[in-house]
């Protein structure tokens, strides 16, 4: 444990941002899932929705320093080109 007033509130604040990014990073990984899953069904309406939210989801993400930029648009693209080649 530390002993210096600053390091015991770095502690605090590191484990309140690790809290934060871990619940958005959850929610990403659910908005993607539920792309996904509706491409498994077959409903490209339900995908097509599914994808507005997750890259909206994505985005937000990636604002907050969450993910790289990099990253984000990789997933963007490939959750775009799985909508896509739905018949």
């Amino acid at each position: 444990m530390a002993n210096i007033k600053s390091a015991k509130k770095r502690i605090l604040v590191s484990q309140a941002n690790a809290d934060r990014n871990k619940a958005i990073r959850s929610g990403v990984k659910t908005a993607v899932k539920k792309v996904y899953v509706a491409i498994e069904a077959g409903d490209k309406d339900a995908a097509s929705k599914a994808l507005l939210e997750a890259t909206s989801t994505i985005d937000k993400a990636t604002s907050k320093g969450v993910y790289h930029k990099n990253y984000a648009s990789r997933k963007i693209s490939r959750l775009n080109l799985a909508v896509n080649k739905m018949n």
